[in-house]
């Protein structure tokens, strides 16, 4: 067996999981820690790597494990590695972001978590570790993202309105309203939206539905046509 010559670090990962439903608020899923260090705080869904999977598999694990949402594409964030953020010894982690519509994936705590819930952006409570920087950067990158790739979809329900898509824009961008006819030509002239009818019993007017039409955004990619979807996203602010 090998010896190494040098210590090696642990390695964790953590889930920043994004949630909206539809209102003014876009959430974020943190789970009320069991066990130590920092039983009873408010942390990141998230553990250590087991030595027989990949970063990814470890991330969809813990945050099955420890509030019970599961199959959900997470994209990598950020590695931290400052030596004293872990009282436990010298742990590197590697976050995660993801996002969900929250009437898809209730917070259920799971068996490494006392409680799992959903909390606004803007009232996190005091967090484990250096949890609270990877929030941070998490808020930062979606707001930036969301402006050059149409990250948002993942947010809403699979058939929406205009004024449903413009909510989600305006709740993740933390602004307080768009020019609604400059927001609805632009997004549509991008043609990645494909109309499917109106709503149903409803008490007004019933408006226009829509949803993602993938196949169209991936021949924008394809084609490297991202000037087109960065006019249509990247929204005064």
């Amino acid at each position: 067996m090998y010896t190494y010559e040098y210590p090696r670090p642990s390695v964790t990962v953590d889930i920043v999981v994004f949630g909206y439903d539809g209102g003014s608020e876009l959430k974020i899923l943190l789970i009320e820690r069991g066990g130590e260090p920092y039983k009873g705080h408010w942390a990141l869904p998230g553990g250590f790597v087991d030595m027989d999977e990949t970063l990814e598999t470890a991330a969809l694990r813990e945050l099955e494990e420890e509030t019970g949402v599961k199959d959900l594409y997470v994209e990598q964030l950020y590695t931290y590695g400052t030596p004293d953020r872990d009282p436990r010894g010298r742990v590197i982690s590697v976050a995660y972001f993801s996002l969900v519509n929250l009437q898809d994936h209730p917070a259920v705590a799971s068996s490494d978590a006392t409680r799992a819930e959903w909390f606004p952006v803007n009232k996190i409570p005091d967090m484990a570790f250096d949890h609270d920087e990877i929030i941070k950067m998490a808020v930062n990158r979606l707001a930036a993202k969301v402006r050059y790739q149409p990250i948002g979809f993942e947010l809403l329900p699979e058939e929406f309105t205009l004024g449903q898509l413009q909510q989600l824009y305006e709740t993740v961008l933390n602004v307080e309203a768009f020019n609604k006819r400059n927001f609805r030509t632009r997004i549509l002239r991008t043609g990645i939206l494909e109309e499917v009818g109106r709503q149903k019993n409803v008490a007004h007017r019933p408006a226009v539905l829509y949803r993602f039409n993938e196949a169209a955004y991936k021949q924008l990619a394809d084609q490297r046509d991202g000037a087109v979807l960065r006019r249509a996203l990247d929204f005064e602010i």
